[in-house]
């Protein structure tokens, strides 16, 4: 019968449609959350106890305020939204380039497994049209056609050999359809993840321009009423104590922190000897069983045979000998004494709120005079110099323009993150060995209290929040508390 082009076509869909019934469902398309709005919630809660500890300390330092009324703080609302709104942008930009390069792989990934596809069925169309070509015949109606014994065998073969290729085939076409719909899935919600980044884009650059035209509109109101606090010696030594407040609290966080941790590790290490101990114990009593039991058997074999030899020495010569009776071996009873369960090591939750510091004890101090500048700019003001007729600079002030980038001058765990009277958008690195640096009058803070970071990473943007001026970066560092001159260990 002649192999037709409509008949092999017609056939092979059959069979696919056979094959491949059930492989694809509408319900994978349905609406779903995606993976990035799961994680987001997962760590949106998981900063929620940070932020409740840092919130107890402001309350408690706004307690002792003297000054309750400060233009500053008319615009902290609005500072920390533009501050909040500028590190979601810079975030979902970094989601966009990550989701889009995914897409790139998926889509990749996509086209590769169509080729193989495509190239699987001609395979299978090639097949079956040797198949066809072949008669179609079934194998009973083969073996009773009384046609040649070596024809019937060589077409049963080939029979076979069509039979177990088609279904090595149809097997690898369902596994690579299957990888094509889980392809689709991805990419599906990686699109649904681009529409939710583009939304809160939109949404963020919004509320951005909101809030910079509410500031604008608050600084040409309070203009004057700034000009005239900045100029108060009071204002200044109120900034400093609040400051140092801040320092001493979150020390103090941290070092309960450490302490808590020191004592958590040394009632791991006492649990994990007295669980060594007891298996130490265990296995020497199960020796010491293992010793006596070999003792008494030793002691009753020789025993027996001592009785044999007493037996030979006193037999008469020529006497039939009767065996002696295997006298009954009695084992020492030996008392099982139950094992210790042995607990598995408990591991505590980590603490609600990390701040501990991210680098051991002294990496920090053997940085000195070889870190960075925190950012590119000219010195204005250096540690120890007069602010006018109110204290000295505790620190260094560094003019630089709106959004430059604020890096920091060695690794560590971010401890605050938030806007401060004096300070503006402030951000406070431990380095481990009680040092900290701080990071002021930022226009966007990049980085959330308990993140990690290494040194050069930039973790701000410069600005003038606060109340201040002139845009750039408010830079100390501090030891046990007290600030000192950075001019030494910082190249500027």
């Amino acid at each position: 019968m002649p192999f037709t082009k409509s008949a092999g076509s017609a056939l092979l869909c059959t069979l696919l449609a056979v094959a491949l019934s059930g492989a694809f469902s509408s319900d994978a398309w349905a609406q779903r959350q995606t993976e990035r709005s799961r994680q987001k919630a997962a760590a949106e809660k998981q900063r929620a106890g940070i932020q409740q500890k840092l919130e107890a300390i402001k309350r408690d330092i706004s307690r002792t305020e003297s000054a309750k009324e400060d233009a500053a703080d008319t615009l902290a609302e609005s500072e920390a939204a533009i501050s909040d709104a500028n590190r979601a942008l810079r975030d979902l930009d970094a989601e966009q380039g990550e989701t889009n390069t995914r897409l790139q792989d998926l889509a990749r990934q996509g086209a590769e497994l169509e080729q193989t596809i495509a190239a699987q069925k001609k395979q299978l169309g090639k097949l079956m049209r040797e198949h066809y070509v072949a008669g179609n015949e079934d194998r009973i109606k083969l073996l009773l056609s009384g046609d040649n014994p070596n024809r019937i065998s060589r077409d049963l073969q080939l029979m076979a050999y069509v039979s177990q290729a088609q279904a090595r085939l149809l097997d690898s076409l369902r596994g690579n359809l299957a990888q094509v719909e889980a392809n689709r899935d991805k990419v599906e919600n990686a699109q649904q993840e681009l529409e939710e980044i583009a939304q809160e884009q939109r949404d963020q650059k919004a509320l951005l321009e909101k809030e910079k035209a509410r500031r604008a509109a608050l600084l040409n109101t309070l203009s004057g009423q700034l000009t005239d606090q900045r100029k108060q010696a009071s204002r200044l030594e109120q900034d400093e104590e609040r400051m140092s407040g801040l320092v001493d609290r979150l020390a103090r966080l941290i070092r309960e922190q450490a302490e808590a941790e020191r004592k958590r590790q040394i009632a791991l290490a006492a649990k994990a000897k007295a669980a060594a101990e007891a298996r130490a114990k265990a296995k020497a009593e199960a020796e010491a069983r293992a010793r006596a039991l070999a003792q008494a058997r030793a002691k009753a074999a020789a025993e027996r045979a001592e009785r044999e030899r007493i037996v030979r020495q006193n037999a008469k010569p020529g006497a039939k000998q009767e065996p002696l009776p295997v006298p009954r071996e009695e084992a020492p009873v030996i008392v099982e004494q139950p094992r210790p369960v042995e607990k598995p090591v408990e591991t505590a939750p980590p603490p609600e709120v990390t701040l501990a510091p991210a680098a051991p004890a002294g990496a920090f101090a053997a940085l000195k005079g070889r870190m960075g500048a925190p950012i590119s700019g000219s010195v204005v003001a250096r540690f120890g110099g007069r602010r006018g007729d109110g204290p000295t600079w505790k620190g260094t002030f560094i003019k630089a323009p709106e959004g430059a980038e604020v890096r920091a001058v060695a690794g560590g765990r971010v401890v605050h993150a938030d806007w401060m009277r004096g300070f503006g958008n402030l951000i406070i690195i431990d380095h481990g060995g009680e040092y900290l640096s701080i990071y002021g009058n930022n226009q966007t803070l990049l980085k959330r209290p308990g993140d990690t970071v290494r040194a050069g990473e930039t973790i701000a943007s410069a600005g003038n929040t606060g109340g201040n001026e002139e845009s750039g970066l408010y830079f100390e560092l501090r030891h046990r508390g007290k600030a000192f001159d950075p001019a030494g260990w910082v190249r500027f």
